[in-house]
């Protein structure tokens, strides 16, 4: 039998070539929640460690490994029934039922935030179906007269989810083009997701009014669902009819229940890497995702 033996130095030499950091004594795991979807928005399976690609201010990390993301979702639904949303609440409360239905029956909880005339919690994080629909997503009316919070919404939502260590989060905010009455600036904002840990959707219906694009408060919310998504291993969809709310709700449903949880190896350091991104190494399919904030990884075995 031949054995290969690479000397310290050759080893040290292969890893800065490949540009590949492995888990040693310097080393830990942690862990992304990960989507990956092909061009048609659809789940890509099985996923292995080499199919994705994640780094740390840039720096290539080795892929521990890729399993089933088991962890419970906290999902925060935040939706618009200011009155540019009247058109839209019946399809609203018939979209957001199919989409409770299939998180709450997975074991996930969802929480619904109204952002009309101001952010408001109608229905606390709960898996029980039946008082999600019957005391909030069935109850869904537009508010005469009023305008949207959203950008208020999503400061508090993540303020509470980094106040409460929440160890999976989700936001998914189902807003129009109506007017926009937060007056807080994106910077804060998509800072204050990201702190939390949340990943963050967005779909943007169209087919009802629309604010001014040159208020300011339409242009921060605006850079909000461009930044803050895209950030935040999420992504902004726009929706021209009503009658499709239900059915990307459903794909995105989809995603979010076929995610995977990617632990790789992350060297000890001082100052946290500034940016931690994860990539498909697949031609043709999507990744995103964000790290885990609170969470006890432990070491897969090798």
């Amino acid at each position: 039998m031949v054995r290969m033996v690479l000397t310290l130095p050759l080893v040290a030499a292969l890893a800065v070539a490949t540009g590949v950091v492995g888990l040693d004594a310097q080393s830990k795991p942690r862990k992304i929640y990960a989507s990956l979807v092909d061009k048609k928005g659809v789940p890509v399976t099985p996923v292995t460690p080499a199919d994705v690609v994640v780094r740390e201010d840039g720096v290539a990390r080795e892929i521990l490994s890729v399993e089933p993301a088991t962890d419970p979702m906290r999902v925060a639904l935040l939706v618009d029934n200011s009155q540019a949303a009247s058109s839209s609440i019946q399809f609203l409360r018939d979209a957001l039922g199919g989409f409770a239905t299939r998180l709450t029956g997975a074991g996930h909880s969802v929480a619904l935030i109204t952002l009309g005339d101001r952010p408001t919690l109608q229905v606390d994080a709960t898996t029980d179906l039946a008082r999600l629909k019957s005391r909030g997503i069935d109850r869904l009316f537009a508010q005469p007269n009023s305008g949207m919070y959203l950008l208020e919404a999503l400061i508090e939502t993540s303020r509470g989810f980094t106040k409460n260590d929440t160890p999976r989060p989700v936001i998914v905010a189902v807003v129009t083009e109506g007017r926009e009455f937060s007056t807080a600036s994106a910077d804060l904002v998509v800072r204050a997701i990201r702190d939390s840990g949340a990943q963050f959707h967005a779909l943007v219906l169209t087919d009802g009014d629309r604010a001014d694009l040159g208020e300011d408060e339409t242009r921060q919310r605006n850079i909000v669902l461009d930044r803050g998504t895209k950030e935040n291993g999420g992504q902004r969809e726009t929706v021209i009819s009503n009658m499709a709310v239900k059915d990307r709700l459903d794909t995105l449903a989809t995603e979010l229940l076929a995610q995977v949880a990617v632990t790789y190896a992350s060297p000890q350091r001082l100052v946290p890497a500034e940016k931690i991104s994860i990539s498909a190494a697949r031609e043709g399919v999507t990744a995103r995702g964000v790290p885990v904030k609170v969470a006890r990884v432990p070491v897969p075995e090798r």
